[in-house]
């Protein structure tokens, strides 16, 4: 087999590779089809660790427009006296009625890169179809204890919850029995809440401290194999990362743990249980359908503890609620011992390759405040690291353009017998001590370089909505022209498949000037394929992220630069050789 079907077959197993993880391998998106229960059906809307009895409900009503969420959103936080919170970074309120974190939005991020657009929205009160918020409380060793629920109506000393100014939240069961909740929120996502129970009693009382994050209705997921939305947790030091539809299937998945956490993850956000680190705990994700309404939690139960007349006791943990910082989760992770907390982040497979691209890339934005910028430099740094290789490999195809002339005499000599003609190609290589691999190997080893900077552009929330220059305002997402509407003069929009902006145009361009400086394959069919390739990757990365074609086009330029570099230094042309 010549050098270049060995070249053509490294090319196409890449396209066969990303082709594969972004589309063979893309899971059709989760279609909601909730069955809505009939008008005033009411709903036990948690499900407690401990079997206890729940007094309350809450109604669910059906699905509707955004501007009916909108005041039904309204009318829903109108019905408890609400806390107001604010840190800054996160801002919303928690209702005084059931004491549960319920109403969260971010103040740093927004649902497109319109300035106006609406705060992403973590939490959402319950009686909404999309119901997302998170509960603290205490199930009782025995039944006839009078516990804060649903229904409890606590009292605050303070009129509005900031940052790092702790509020306290007060019930009396009027059994004696006086429960405490202490509640902070730092400078960024992590809030810290710490029960207490007092027992002014003549009996012990036994009581176990649970936590949970119910989710109501099954959310919509990019749905791409190669990233995990859903159920997420570590226990017991082991990350688990459980599919929607496999706890649909499981109904309930358990788990003992000392310390880790667990919770709800999407593409760029978490909001997670953070238990005590030291504390043993009895971890389950569970999936339910009362009336017809899919419900999916995760919960975390402690042990018992028990409260002497005259005494007190109190646990504390915390919560994440926000977006997936990777440094954030990181400060986290060592100042909290957190364990693997970073994995919030779907770094995948190629992990030991991927984080530390992405701490690069980030450090390069601290220095030049745009991730554009940033990776062109990373890409500098790169093909800095292959340099020797690149350099072995372009000055082996060099001569091998030099040996394009004898080539052509042996296949033309040669041309009816294959066996023959590789003969004596090999023998050429042999006698002008050149290696008609080792051009494809630049190529091999950018794979896993590619697929991990795929990756950070993928999950890494800093790259979302992050602007390079000109048309180009969000370098996780695709190029948004197109050259069938001659970049916007046209007031046509494409179909999807046409919408082939102008980075992977020069993308597409660059590869073809390289083909150019390669030796040209003297298999006619080969050459035709070789010429096919620059349209078939412009296509194909139209619908990649800016942020990735950028790399891809970047490399383009400096392998032609080195490349005719070395060309020059040993006497050979640039133009195409003449068969």
């Amino acid at each position: 087999m010549s050098e270049q079907r060995n070249l053509i077959l490294a090319i196409v197993l890449s396209v066969a590779i990303i082709l594969g993880f972004q589309y063979f391998y893309e899971i059709p998106r989760m279609q909601q089809a909730q069955q809505q229960a009939s008008e005033g059906e009411a709903v036990t809307d948690v499900e407690r660790p401990v079997p206890a009895t729940v007094p309350g409900s809450t109604e669910v009503p059906s699905a509707a427009g955004p501007a009916i969420e909108t005041m039904l959103l309204e009318k829903v936080l109108e019905r408890s006296p609400r806390l107001p919170l604010d840190n800054g970074r996160l801002f919303g309120s928690m209702a005084l009625e059931s004491g549960r974190l319920d109403d969260i939005l971010l103040a740093d991020y927004r649902e497109s890169i319109e300035p106006d657009a609406p705060n992403i929205r973590l939490l959402r009160p319950a009686g909404l179809p999309d119901s997302y918020f998170a509960e603290f409380g205490w199930v009782a060793a025995a039944e006839d204890v009078a516990l804060p629920d649903a229904s409890t109506l606590w009292r605050s000393d303070r009129q509005r919850l900031d940052r790092d100014d702790p509020v306290e939240l007060v019930w009396d069961n009027g059994s004696g029995l006086t429960f405490k909740r202490r509640i902070s929120v730092d400078a960024d996502y992590m809030f810290t809440l710490t029960r207490e129970v007092e027992n002014n009693g003549t009996e012990p009382v036994t009581l176990y401290p649970y936590a949970l994050v119910s989710r109501w209705g099954t959310p919509e997921t990019l749905g791409y194999f190669i990233l995990h939305e859903g159920p997420i947790g570590v226990l017991g030091d082991v990350l688990n990362e459980i599919n929607y539809d496999d706890l649909v299937e499981a109904g309930k998945v358990s788990l003992e743990s000392r310390g880790g956490w667990l919770g709800f993850t999407d593409k760029y956000w978490l909001v997670a249980l953070v238990p005590d680190q030291e504390s043993e705990i009895s971890a389950t994700f569970r999936y339910s359908a009362p009336g017809g309404k899919a419900r999916y939690q995760a919960d975390f139960v402690g042990r018992p503890v028990t409260v002497p007349p005259g005494g007190r006791v109190s646990v504390t943990d915390r919560i994440f609620v926000g977006a997936k910082e990777v440094n954030l989760l990181d400060k986290y992770s060592e100042e909290l011992g957190i364990p693997l907390f970073d994995r919030a982040v779907d770094f995948g497979w190629f992990y030991f390759l991927t984080k530390p691209m992405f701490k690069i890339l980030h450090y390069f934005y601290t220095l030049t405040g745009n991730y554009g910028v940033a990776i062109l430099i990373l890409t500098l740094l790169i093909r800095a690291v292959l340099y020797p290789l690149a350099n072995k490999s372009y000055r082996a195809m060099s001569k091998m353009k030099q040996l394009q002339p004898e080539m052509m005499k042996i296949r033309e000599r040669f041309g009816d017998d294959k066996a023959r003609m590789n003969q004596e190609l090999m023998a050429l290589y042999k006698r002008e001590k050149v290696n008609p691999m080792s051009g494809c190997l630049p190529i091999i080893v950018q794979i896993p370089i590619f697929f991990s900077l795929y990756k950070v552009l993928f999950v890494s929330i800093e790259m979302r909505h992050a602007p390079f220059f000109g048309w180009i305002r969000d370098l996780s997402a695709p190029d948004p022209t197109s050259i069938f509407n001659l970049f916007g003069l046209i007031p046509w929009d494409p179909p999807s498949f046409l919408q082939i902006g102008a980075l992977p145009i020069l993308m597409g361009v660059t590869m073809w000037l390289q083909q150019k400086l390669n030796p040209q394959p003297a298999d006619p069919v080969q050459a035709r394929v070789m010429m096919m390739l620059p349209i078939m990757f412009t296509f194909l990365f139209a619908s990649f992220p800016a942020g990735l074609v950028l790399y891809w086009t970047w490399t383009n330029i400096l392998s032609i630069a080195q490349q005719w570099l070395i060309m020059r230094q040993m006497g050979v042309s640039a133009s195409p050789a003449k068969s």
